[in-house]
């Protein structure tokens, strides 16, 4: 079996996902890939379970409707612990993330126990966002390692690759949050741990197909979590 695997998850990405998969066989070819769909109505659930017949990389967790990225990534992430993956990536399914990146994400983690796609690690990596955005997004990273004191410059980036044994360490049922939210909490709760966290740069282009998911709700969720993260963690030895 292969050691890694990435789990996508994917509503609605039915112009992606077949192109998506198959980019990444062909720069790596011993990697598994997980897509957790919550069933869209595009139809993207059905390409992935046409293209498993074929090729036994590529597995898919069907949920009955729009639940969340944060616990579509826990359902994969508990999937794949399952299946006994060594390393266990975070991916979108829009491209956005470079699959040509995948192989330094493999080449660092053996050093370290989570490896974040960093788009702020050194300098601004952003390419056809709107100006309004980069700095929400920008000003987010600042705000959250002001507040937690977390070393991570880009702690809400999608883009990631754990070593197992660290995620073991973390109670996938505790973790509530989405979107920005989602990825602020797990760094937070591998760092807390113990965990070595790493970043290395990457560039973010964004969506080639679809509408972006973010909204206010999740924005305002970010901007909460991050005290409650670091309120729970000075009172509460198992937050």
């Amino acid at each position: 079996m292969n050691k890694s695997i990435i789990v996508i998850p994917t509503y609605n990405e039915v112009d992606n996902i077949s192109r998506l998969i198959d980019t990444i066989f062909n720069i790596k070819s011993d990697i598994d890939i997980l897509i957790v769909d919550d069933n869209s109505p595009d139809g993207t659930a059905e390409v992935v379970s046409k293209m498993m017949i074929k090729d036994s990389r590529i597995h898919l967790i069907r949920r009955p409707g729009k639940m969340g990225l944060g616990t579509a990534y826990c359902d994969g992430f508990k999937y794949a612990l399952d299946k006994g993956f060594e390393f266990i990536f975070e991916m979108d399914a829009d491209f956005s993330h470079n699959p040509e990146d995948i192989p330094r994400f493999l080449e660092t983690i053996h050093d370290y126990d989570l490896v974040i796609g960093s788009r702020y690690v050194s300098g601004v990596n952003v390419v056809n966002w709107p100006l309004k955005r980069l700095i929400l997004s920008y000003g987010a990273n600042l705000y959250t390692r002001i507040i937690t004191g977390m070393p991570v410059y880009d702690a809400t980036g999608g883009f990631k690759c754990f070593r197992a044994e660290a995620l073991k360490k973390i109670d996938l049922n505790k973790i509530k949050s989405n979107g920005y939210g989602f990825q602020i909490e797990m760094n937070f709760r591998l760092w807390k741990s113990g965990a070595r966290l790493k970043e290395i740069p990457i560039i973010f282009i964004d969506r080639r197909s679809g509408v972006s998911k973010m909204n206010k709700k999740i924005i305002y969720e970010a901007i909460f979590l991050v005290w409650k993260l670091k309120i729970l963690s000075i009172f509460s030895k198992n937050f």
